[in-house]
């Protein structure tokens, strides 16, 4: 395995522990999310870009995460029935993690570390930051919130090539 990240571990909304390299993927895009935010219809965006790409390699993965304006304040499995019901997510969610301060992910500190935002920055501002990668390298691109998922299909369709 190249990319280190690929083994970090991580909890899914049904509490199984779980690396990236558990959905093999060419190309990932992880994502921290939350359900009551201005882009929380981004879900719709995402599931659109699982569905189009998956068969080519793209994983598309969703790490909510309640640091910003106390927008994600469901248990996981509130999380999990309103991805379902509101926008049909059906690619992975992963348990409620912090993308900032003392308790930071690992995953985020590695993705922070290799991406850093603008005037490099590590710090993540909120939610909906998109980091995009490919397994087999160390390189990553970051994309504000403000960036629809919509607007990733030329980098995603560049990196499954």
């Amino acid at each position: 395995m190249s990319n280190p990240m690929l083994s970090i571990p991580c909890v899914t909304l049904q509490g199984e522990y779980k690396t990236l390299a558990d959905f093999p993927a060419q190309v990932y895009l992880v994502v921290n999310t939350a359900s009551k935010c201005g882009f929380t219809p981004q879900y719709l965006g995402l599931e659109n870009l699982w569905q189009s790409y998956r068969e080519r390699g793209l994983m598309v993965m969703g790490f909510p995460c309640n640091q910003f304006g106390g927008q994600e304040p469901g248990n996981s499995e509130e999380i999990a029935n309103f991805c379902r019901l509101n926008y049909g997510v059906s690619f992975p969610l992963f348990s409620k993690i912090d993308v900032n301060g003392a308790n930071t992910h690992p995953l985020f500190i590695e993705l922070k570390r290799r991406a850093p935002g603008l005037l490099g920055s590590e710090r993540i501002k909120w939610n909906f930051t998109k980091f995009l990668f490919r397994a087999d390298s160390e390189k990553i691109k970051r994309f504000s919130p403000t960036i629809g998922p919509e607007s990733l299909r030329e980098y995603i369709t560049t990196l499954l090539s």
